[in-house]
């Protein structure tokens, strides 16, 4: 398989397998795909992990798969391709990219589809779509200028230049960069602490913070507000609840 699903300590792991730089060819996005729908499913699962392994993330798509491919061909294969990103994207769970290597193509676009991102110290980021002469093509337009800004987006994928973990960092493509051999740890560590928290709520806050970003602020303001509303009828709303009134603030325990 290139891409399994490995569940530890609340934690799903979906780890890219298809050495040696994890192109990410048809069969490689459907398999992400149908992971990403099975890891938002399980209950066992309250937090993932997308790891493509200690020296590569993804370098992007099958140029040699893709260069064979029409326009025709292409038409119907566009969307099925942006789907299988946007089943990570709205996995309604904590997710976190452990970035090591290259992320570039369709692999920075992954990474994108996390809501945060740890990179070692030697990781490279970018779309170089425009290169091959094309644009990104699975959520890279949109996602990349909603997380840095629509200026620095443009100049990432007009140059087709990439960025070194620092670099990215800086400009918020990354959120922390750590020692390359501390990449996966760190990422598991992350999720796993969020895995212990109030699923419900976790999953309202995503759904609200997301959603928010994609409209105006008064529909973002109502999805907020039932939400809210909503949690009031959650057993952890009510153990979180009594337990800041018996114990103080940060002691309640959600499992």
């Amino acid at each position: 398989m290139t891409v399994s699903l490995e569940v530890a300590e609340g934690v799903g792991t979906l780890r890219l397998d298809r050495p040696p730089m994890n192109a990410l060819d048809i069969a490689t996005q459907d398999r992400l795909k149908e992971l990403a729908e099975e890891a938002t499913r399980r209950e066992d699962v309250r937090a993932v992990v997308i790891y493509g392994g200690e020296k590569v993330f993804a370098a992007g798509a099958d140029i040699k798969e893709m260069q064979v491919m029409d326009h025709t061909a292409m038409v119907l294969r566009a969307r099925a391709l942006q789907d299988a990103f946007t089943a990570v994207a709205r996995i309604p769970k904590p997710v976190v990219a452990a970035v090591t290597g290259y992320a570039l193509g369709g692999g920075c676009e992954l990474a994108l589809c996390a809501d945060f991102r740890i990179a070692g110290e030697s990781a490279k980021l970018g779309q170089p779509e425009i290169l091959l002469g094309l644009i990104p093509g699975a959520g890279g337009t949109q996602r990349l200028a909603r997380l840095v800004g629509p200026s620095k987006a443009k100049d990432l994928i007009f140059t087709g230049r990439m960025v070194k973990a620092d670099e990215a960092e800086r400009i918020g493509l990354v959120d922390r960069v750590v020692p390359a051999a501390e990449v996966y740890t760190q990422a598991h560590a992350w999720a796993a602490q969020l895995a212990q928290g109030p699923a419900m709520a976790l999953r309202a806050a995503k759904e609200s913070i997301d959603t928010g970003l994609e409209t105006d602020i008064d529909t973002g303001l109502a999805v907020e507000r039932n939400w809210f509303a909503g949690l009031f009828a959650t057993e952890d709303r009510e153990r979180g609840m009594r337990s800041f009134v018996e114990e103080g603030p940060g002691k309640a325990k959600f499992l």
